[in-house]
């Protein structure tokens, strides 16, 4: 750099700023000659922009202002070019035409394009011929050979290296290569072939529909759908006797038995299988393409069970017919080539009441029991034919037996009918139509007719009209009838079958007098005549009842749960060692209480002898024992925890209560049957906040000696009366 302002007296300093000053640009401050201080990649950046001045040295002033330029790298060939994949994967369908295009790779040269031909790329193939070529300036890789060179199952996986040189590929350029992995798919170019032409197979005569007799196998070179093939029966004598399916997974044919199979009648078959593709493709193969094998099936003989000449048997039977008449017969015979010889019976379990039989020998069904087609119309029995030399050879067949109806039951009216006739009426006027039901089922379908019983035919206040369509009409016979002289009649109907033999009835029909208004409504009839009577009907009155039950169960079930309710355990948990409070359910007292107990009995001992043993009982013990030790005067020792009034106070009342107390303390000491017994309570926890402080027995003074109990008075009002008792002088109980 060069300022107008540098004469050239070493006054001026030239000063560098802008991008890479000081670290890849500096300056000569003294001439201004431009330095790079590192090699350069225009790769990296293109072109820096500077700034330069001149200032005095003496001064640090500016002599003119900041002249901005930019310093722009020329590029050089010193990158290769570069695959985006190290290795790249395509494919193309065997068999393709010369010129079949596989896929397009691309290179890329970090070098200026616009410079010269440092990043112009042409593209070569260096392993991989002749298979394959690449265009040079695309870099699309096409197929090379023909339909008949490119064929999978010779050869299906190749490898190309693909090879992008710049510099236009003169000499001098760099180069940069790729590894293309190409696959040949697959096509249908090949039929499927039997890999046996003869097969052999054997199957037992007792084989069901559906069992496989084997296997046939036939191979496709080619892969996937291309490989899947069906089977299918063309020829032979065992078309309709066998089935042949694919099996989806191994890709085999499965022969299976379509009908049932006959050692006796034919013991071997032989039938041609077809295998072929299931997709064709027309470019390769013909609709043609096809492989033919022959399969021979033999038949095993087997002891086969009894056969029945018929799936099942219909007989028919008339109902009155007389016990051991034959039924039908059933017939069976052993396809064995011995014959053996077959024993009829009667599976029981089908006819649980033995109303049939049937003979052993020859398989005549006949009748054990009378039967009746109204009860049972029809009876499906099964007979077994088992083998005499081998009982395990049974079958069965269905045996349906249908009766047949006769003429043995008489018809009855339909319904049962409510009749009334008005007081006022007409003659011949009709009150009723009547209708007829049999349980017999003639053939030509039920004619009924009706007449009245010969007895009343002349006497009758009614007539009888036959309908001629299995109805009959009553009449009256006159024109008025009065309820107060005769309110009910009877009407005796006569009700005769068409059948043979002829079968006939007699229906009464109840006919009740009623008064009815002038369109012919009945309005009144007599007592008997009336369907419902005043009051409650029998169901109010069993809901009524029922209620009132209930309610009487509930306040019995509340009374006794009231009485038997458990009281509360004393002690709620043995393992609480904690205070255990005792409740009772009855209190004292106190002094008040003049009912609870006599202190005269303690001051008149003597006048309480005769009383001595009720005077021990307990509320809650039924005493024993008597007294063991007769009253005498004795000292005996208190009892723990007693404290005991000196011995000159008992003279202040009429006889020695000191020693009537010691007396019961002893008895009771000494007795161990007399509850309550000792026990000691244990207090692990202490109430806080107490006026009164501990109450405990354990930490008390257990020795006789006097004690000072003046700090009852100051436990408060509660403790008043303690604190009078026990904080008194001595003088005042001497």
């Amino acid at each position: 750099l060069q300022s107008d302002q540098d004469n050239g007296n070493g006054l001026v300093k030239y000063v560098l700023s802008g991008e890479g000053a000081g670290a890849l640009f500096v300056i000569d401050e003294n001439n201004g000659d431009l330095h790079a201080t590192r090699r350069l990649d225009r790769e990296e950046k293109a072109f820096y922009i500077l700034k330069a001045t001149v200032v005095n040295k003496h001064t640090g002033l500016k002599l003119e202002p900041e002249t901005e330029f930019i310093v722009k790298l020329h590029d050089i060939n010193d990158n290769e070019p570069y695959f985006s994949k190290e290795v790249y994967t395509g494919s193309v369908p065997e068999r393709s035409l010369i010129g079949t295009s596989v896929m397009q790779v691309t290179a890329t040269d970090a070098d200026d394009s616009m410079y010269g031909n440092s990043a112009k790329l042409v593209y070569s193939i260096s392993q991989g011929h002749p298979y394959f070529s690449v265009d040079p300036n695309t870099g699309l890789i096409r197929t090379a050979l023909g339909p008949g060179d490119m064929d999978r199952e010779q050869r299906e996986h190749y490898q190309v290296v693909i090879e992008a040189k710049d510099m236009a590929g003169q000499r001098g350029g760099l180069t940069g290569t790729t590894v293309v992995n190409i696959t040949l798919t697959d096509v249908n170019d090949n039929p499927p072939r039997f890999t046996q032409s003869i097969n052999q197979f054997r199957v037992a005569e007792s084989s069901k529909s559906g069992v496989p007799v084997g296997r046939i196998q036939a191979t496709d070179r080619d892969t996937g759908k291309n490989a899947e093939m069906y089977f299918t029966i063309v020829s032979g004598d065992g078309m309709d006797m066998f089935e042949i399916s694919t099996d989806k997974i191994t890709q085999e044919g499965v022969i299976t038995v379509s009908k049932p199979l006959d050692f006796e009648k034919k013991p071997s078959y032989t039938v041609e299988i077809q295998v072929q593709n299931t997709q064709v493709d027309p470019r390769f193969m013909s609709a043609g393409s096809k492989d033919m094998a022959t399969v021979r099936i033999g038949v095993e003989d087997v002891d086969e069970p009894p056969l029945f000449d018929k799936a099942s048997y219909l007989m028919e039977l008339k109902e009155d017919a007389e016990v051991g008449v034959a039924v039908g017969l059933v017939s069976a015979m052993d396809p064995d080539g011995a014959r053996s010889m077959v024993k009829y019976s009667i599976d029981r379990r089908t006819d649980m009441d033995r109303l049939f039989n049937v003979h052993p020998g020859n398989g005549s069904v006949f009748l054990l029991k009378r039967l009746d087609r109204e009860e049972t119309a029809w009876h499906n029995i099964s007979v077994i034919a088992t083998e005499f030399n081998n009982p395990r050879q049974s079958s069965h067949v269905p045996v349906y037996i249908r009766l047949l109806d006769i003429n043995d039951n008489a018809p009855t009216f339909a319904t049962v009918y409510e009749t009334f006739v008005c007081e006022r009426t007409k003659a011949a006027q009709r009150i009723q139509t009547v209708s007829a039901v049999d349980a017999d089922e003639p053939s030509t379908g039920h004619k009924f007719f009706f007449s009245l019983a010969p007895e009343v035919m002349h006497r009758s206040n009614f007539t009888v009209r036959d309908n001629g369509d299995n109805t009959a009409s009553i009449l009256t016979r006159r024109a008025s009838y009065s309820r107060l002289h005769q309110s009910i009649y009877l009407v005796p109907v006569v009700i005769t079958d068409g059948e043979y033999p002829m079968q006939s009835s007699t229906g009464t029909l109840t006919v009740r007098v009623c008064t009815c208004d002038r369109e012919g409504n009945m309005e009144l009839c007599n007592p008997e005549a009336l369907s419902s009577s005043p009051g409650l009907s029998t169901g109010a009155l069993i809901a009524i009842l029922l209620c009132a039950i209930i309610l009487l169960m509930i306040v019995v079930l509340f009374t006794a749960l009231k009485r038997q309710r458990k009281q509360e355990p004393l002690i709620i948990s043995k393992e609480d060692v904690r205070d255990n409070v005792v409740s009772y359910n009855d209190e004292g007292g106190g002094e008040e209480d003049t009912q609870a107990f006599d202190i005269g009995a303690l001051r008149h001992p003597d006048a309480a002898a005769a009383l001595e043993e009720a005077a021990k009982q307990r509320r809650d013990i039924i005493p024993t024992d008597t007294l063991l030790y007769p009253p005498h005067r004795r000292h005996a020792p208190a009892a723990p925890g007693l404290i005991m009034p000196p011995v000159g106070s008992a003279s202040r009342d009429n006889g020695d209560v000191c020693e009537f107390i010691n007396q019961r303390v002893l008895e009771n000491d000494c007795n161990p049957t007399a509850p309550p017994y000792d026990s000691l309570a244990t207090y692990a926890y202490e109430g806080a906040g107490s006026v009164a402080e501990s109450l405990s027995s354990l930490g008390s003074v257990s020795s006789e000696a006097e004690q000072d109990y003046h700090y009852l008075s100051d436990w408060g009002p509660r403790f008043r009366k303690l604190a009078d008792l026990y904080g008194a002088e001595d003088s005042d109980f001497s």
